[in-house]
């Protein structure tokens, strides 16, 4: 079921505290942030993307296509989802897309099949992931028939905040559990926003080796 659904990795941050540049291209743990959210991620959907803006070139390690965003402007990840929405419509036989942050390294390895399957019964809503008490709206499953509604939302509206659109769809909420990792408590949604982020997410890859 998963596999026909399609991924899309949103990796167009501006990544200002970290200095700017691309987060997903930093070192850690012997690769690049990225290589770990697609060594998660791809397996577990079928065509597979990367949102960004920008010169492709410097994405050509990562082994994937890279979509720039089909709105003009940097109009933050709502635009990405859309995009991948857009190409996913017309590239794949897939009703839907699931979108994952890039800069998540240790993004759960069923968010795909737990997202489908809180929305099987309801293939017209948006399915969002939740952990800690708290929404992750960029980990969405998200049906191809929104595209329009977000088209609408992003252009017409000037929307660009990813609850508000989903505030205003049909949606649910998936929630995933806090993890462990030797003594360590982890979600699995820690995203990397700082160099203290990046240094810490180094040490909970050492605790992670058996």
């Amino acid at each position: 079921m998963t596999r026909e659904i399609a991924g899309v990795i949103l990796a167009g941050g501006q990544s200002r505290r970290m200095g700017g540049g691309d987060k997903g291209l930093l070192a850690l743990g012997g690769g690049r942030l990225l290589d770990h959210v697609v060594a998660r991620f791809a397996p577990q959907v079928g065509p597979l993307v990367l949102s960004a803006n920008g010169d492709p070139v410097r994405f050509a390690g990562v082994g994937l296509p890279v979509l720039a965003d089909t709105v003009k402007g940097f109009a933050g990840p709502l635009a990405g989802i859309l995009t991948g929405l857009e190409w996913a419509a017309a590239s794949t036989a897939c009703k839907a897309v699931v979108t994952a942050a890039g800069d998540t390294p240790f993004l759960p390895t069923d968010l795909v099949e737990r997202l489908a399957a809180a929305v099987e019964e309801r293939p017209d809503a948006i399915a969002v992931a939740w952990s800690g008490g708290k929404r992750h709206p960029t980990f969405a499953l998200w049906p191809l028939k929104v595209r329009d509604a977000l088209r609408r939302c992003l252009v017409d509206e000037d929307i660009r905040r990813v609850t508000a659109f989903i505030d205003g769809r049909d949606h649910v909420h998936v929630e995933f559990p806090i993890l462990m990792s030797g003594d360590h408590a982890h979600d699995a949604f820690f995203n990397i926003n700082t160099p203290d982020d990046l240094a810490q997410a180094e040490r909970l890859l050492q605790s992670m080796k058996p």
